[in-house]
């Protein structure tokens, strides 16, 4: 054998040895994959191509108090159609029926969804969308069209369920409702939804899905591996109708001041349930939705509001009573090197303890304080923290801000502490924490807990109940709140309120206006006030009592609180009379109104007249006028609720039959 021979053989044999080598190590591996780590390569097999799928639990709703639905989940279901599982003859006996169902349900031609199913088929599609965001009626009507029916191998039918928040009322109460969390889908972390979102989320469930082409999962089975456990519903203490009424009347009046923003919260004096929770702040474009959760989160300086505690403290404290003489000066007066003010041009003078809070003085108040605590400053920061004013409620509700009322040794606390605190300043607290101290003035003292919820209820049958919790069983003695309580009813019938006085419903409260951000250096070119209004109604049994915060309105058109804050109040107060009338016992059914005969009388002679010419009906109530007006041959359109503020026709003018006269009620 030559040398080149030898040469070929032995690289025949060093390539057939390498081959039979490579061989045994295939041989090794695959016994090594089969036997070894078989069962590792399995899992993982099946682990990328079958995994259990989460399904979304369905989210407890949420309810007003008379069962008005705030929120609830509705599923929305997506159709899929994968066109590669379906076999041929299933396809062509099949397409041209379920084309037709699907062009009766959704309004295009059949030929479009022949079209769209046969381009499906031939380019392989396992996900084509055939309909999305169906309500559950549409989405079992289409379950169960020509070839759908045949399930998700035989018919292709792939079906995706989602659960949408819906709140059947829009964006009324929406920021105290809550939603979900920006950018985050089934996250909860404000309003009620936040709050009570162990109750509410349920328990999610399984079910078993198989990957398809181009990284889509398709369900293995129809039924899911694991069923999901719907969330309980929870019953609110929320008035839908109240509500409405403090969203609209707050709106109104944002609009109308062109304010930046504002709040109102309307509370039960009993229970402490709070009926109604407005918050709105105005978009760039000059309009407003529910932004911020202003009424339990916005902490600020009150301004007159406060100047409530300030007095109660010292006639607790037995440092004044309410005929004791304060000089207010000439409505300047200075302390400490500063100079207070009054709103009042000149002063009021030499006046009581009492009639300084009806005037809202702040020389007055501030006058009280500091003579009466200046050499004890903590024995004043004690009593208020005993009103529960320093402290957080503790609603359950996320982001409640946190009340600042310093005391000697805090970094606010100066000289001139006390004396500013006593008009609300240099301290600062949330409207719902102003609102539970004034709540409880009209619940003689007794100092409820602000509560949102009333049950946790499932399937009709109670799961935990919230009961009334009572915080502070005395805020102050009898003789201090029914002094308060007096000087409050006298606020609005004769002082800073005497506007919003009514004849027809009784109100008590305070008035507020506070300046903010005034540390800012452009505050005397560009003055910022905070407005406000807290009270109750009525004045001898309250029912409800109520705060209307609204911060920067045009100063343009006004910023007392008066005048801004107040009439928001009102309108609530009396919308909620004439919507929800309180009901009162009449023990002695014969005995007389002096001022209901007297309106009567006058009336009653007013309408024996025969009038030739257009009557003064300014100041009658709007139904008398109506009559009167209709019985001498007018006809009347009325604007408004109330007695008559404005008459469109003059008195004295010759009678028209069949003129219109609009009546302006107030």
């Amino acid at each position: 054998m030559s040398t080149t021979e030898k040469n070929i053989l032995n690289r025949l044999y060093f390539i057939a040895g390498g081959m039979l080598l490579f061989a045994i190590l295939i041989a090794v591996k695959i016994i090594n994959i089969q036997f070894v780590d078989g069962e590792k390569y399995r899992d993982l097999a099946k682990k990328n191509t079958v995994k259990n799928w989460v399904i979304p639990s369905s989210r407890g709703n949420i309810y007003a108090d008379d069962g008005s639905l705030l929120a609830t989940s509705v599923p929305k279901y997506e159709i899929r159609f994968d066109a590669v599982t379906v076999s041929a003859a299933n396809f062509k006996e099949y397409l041209p029926a379920l084309a037709k169902e699907l062009s009766a349900m959704f309004g295009k031609p059949s030929s479009y969804y022949v079209s769209k199913f046969k381009k499906a088929r031939i380019n392989k599609n396992r996900y084509m969308l055939v309909a999305k965001n169906l309500g559950y009626s549409e989405y079992i009507k289409t379950k169960y069209f020509p070839l759908l029916k045949l399930g998700p191998y035989k018919g292709g039918l792939i079906v995706k369920q989602t659960n949408v928040r819906e709140h059947p009322i829009g964006k009324v109460a929406e920021r105290l409702v809550g939603n979900e969390k920006k950018g985050t889908i089934g996250v909860y972390n404000i309003g009620l939804e936040g709050a009570y979102d162990k109750y509410l989320r349920g328990k999610d469930g399984k079910r078993l899905k198989q990957k398809i082409a181009k990284g889509q999962w398709k369900p293995v089975f129809d039924e899911n591996e694991v069923e999901p456990v719907d969330g309980y519903d929870i019953i609110t203490t929320i008035n839908v109708n109240i509500q409405d009424i403090a969203h609209h009347s707050l709106l109104k009046q944002l609009e109308y001041y062109e304010a930046e923003h504002g709040c109102v919260i309307v509370m039960e004096v009993a229970t402490g349930e709070i009926k109604a929770v407005s918050n709105l702040g105005r978009t760039s474009k000059g309009t407003y939705y529910e932004k911020v959760n202003y009424a339990v989160g916005e902490s600020h300086e009150p301004g007159s509001t406060f100047k409530v505690a300030a007095l109660m403290a010292a006639l607790e404290d037995e440092i004044i009573d309410t005929s004791t003489v304060v000089d207010t000066k000439k409505g300047v007066k200075t302390f400490y090197g500063r100079r207070i003010f009054d709103s009042h041009r000149g002063g009021y003078g030499e006046i009581s303890a009492a009639k300084a809070l009806e005037v809202s003085s702040n020389i007055g108040l501030a006058t009280i304080i500091d003579e009466g605590y200046k050499d004890n400053p903590n024995l004043f920061v004690d009593r208020i923290k005993s009103f529960r004013l320093a402290d957080t409620i503790g609603i359950p509700i996320k982001g409640e801000g946190k009340p600042m009322i310093p005391q000697p040794g805090h970094s606010k606390w100066s000289k001139n502490a006390l004396p500013s605190m006593a008009y609300g300043y240099n301290l600062s607290l949330t409207p719902l924490q102003t609102l539970n101290f004034y709540n409880a003035i009209a619940n003689n003292g007794v100092m409820v807990k602000p509560r949102f919820i009333r049950e946790v209820r499932a399937w009709n049958q109670a799961i935990v109940t919230f009961e009334k919790e009572v915080t502070n069983p005395k805020l102050a003695s009898k003789e201090t709140i029914s002094e308060i309580q007096d000087i409050l009813k006298n606020i609005v019938e004769r002082g800073t309120g005497k506007r919003l006085y009514s004849p027809y419903f009784s109100m008590a409260g305070k008035t507020g206006t506070a300046q903010t951000e005034y540390w800012m250096p452009d505050w005397k070119e560009n003055k910022r006030y905070i407005s406000s209004f807290a009270g109750y109604f009525p004045v001898d049994k309250p029912k409800y009592s109520c705060i209307v915060i609204i911060h920067k309105p045009s100063t343009k058109k006004g910023y007392f609180g008066a005048d801004v804050s107040g009439p928001v109040f009102k309108r609530i107060a009396q919308k909620i009379f004439t919507v929800s009338p309180l009901v009162t016992e009449v023990s002695d059914i014969e005995s007389k109104d002096i001022l209901v005969v007297n309106d009567y009388e006058s009336y009653y002679t007013k309408v024996q007249k025969e009038f030739l010419k257009i009557p003064n009906v300014i100041g009658m109530a709007g139904m008398d006028a109506v009559s009167l007006l209709e019985n001498i041959g007018l006809e009347v359109r009325l604007v408004g609720n109330g007695t008559v503020a404005k008459q469109s026709l003059k008195t004295g003018v010759k009678i028209e039959k069949g003129k219109l006269i609009t009546l302006k009620l107030s």
